[in-house]
């Protein structure tokens, strides 16, 4: 009976971490433009695309659909949602109203220790930013953010703060973090652990609401770029065995 228990818990489990695979495929697909906004593709389609059964993808959009970023499109499949130029503006804002004063708020109270943990996400963000691997730097610079927030000990906080960073994924970093226009923002969040070390609140406040400028600013310029011809390229999963694809 043991036996057959454990033999259930590996089929959940394998089944669980394939629809996760599947998602953070999707979105890198969105990240790259191989999936385009406005589109509508079926489970099915999908399905064929990564050579596996229709069930892991449609949930896996499912779990997309709560994130805002596909909606579902009754008999046909999901449409990839389009954020408007208003919607970037009021998440940035519901983000600056959160984040600024909850830096601050951390900068009092947080040890060196803590900070200094975060130095190897930093290093990531930037290494991924100078190799122009654009998945990986959304993937780092998410976890930095979420687990400097997490030092408030305000889990919805957090939460909140993660879904509207969900809602706000832009399609088209691909060309400037190509050109290298990302470093510069990467490098920031070794500036800001470096402000809060030292203490200083109010610093660390105008350094992070900075680093936010600087972000929506990318957004914008990313929405402006002309669109080139993209060669359509086979989506796929990797080996349940392998490194998760990266999500933001």
């Amino acid at each position: 009976m043991g036996g057959q228990l454990k033999q259930k818990i590996l089929v959940v489990t394998t089944h669980e971490r394939l629809r996760d695979q599947v998602g953070n495929a999707l979105r890198a697909g969105m990240i790259s433009g191989d999936l385009v906004p406005g589109e509508i593709y079926s489970a099915p389609q999908l399905a064929a695309e990564f050579g596996i059964s229709a069930t892991p993808v449609r949930e896996a959009m499912l779990d997309l659909a709560r994130e805002g970023l596909v909606e579902p499109v009754r008999n046909k499949g999901f449409r990839i949602t389009e954020v408007s130029e208003r919607d970037l503006d009021q998440y940035a804002q519901l983000r600056e109203l959160i984040e600024i004063p909850t830096i601050g708020a951390i900068t009092r109270t947080a040890t060196r220790e803590q900070l200094e943990a975060l130095r190897p996400i930093a290093n990531e963000i930037v290494a991924c930013a100078r190799k122009h691997d654009l998945i990986g730097y959304l993937e780092a610079d998410r976890r930095f953010h979420l687990s400097l927030l997490g030092l408030s000990g305000n889990d919805r906080l957090v939460q909140v703060v993660g879904d509207l960073r969900n809602r706000s994924r832009l399609y088209g970093l691909t060309g400037l973090a190509e050109r290298g226009l990302l470093v510069d923002s990467a490098e920031e969040h070794h500036e800001l652990l470096d402000i809060m070390i030292s203490g200083d609140a109010k610093a660390a406040e105008e350094c992070l609401a900075r680093h936010l400028g600087h972000v929506r600013s990318q957004w914008a310029q990313a929405r402006d770029e002309p669109v080139a011809p993209r060669r359509k390229r086979r989506l796929g999963v990797a080996p349940l065995n392998a490194r998760k694809p990266a999500a933001s």
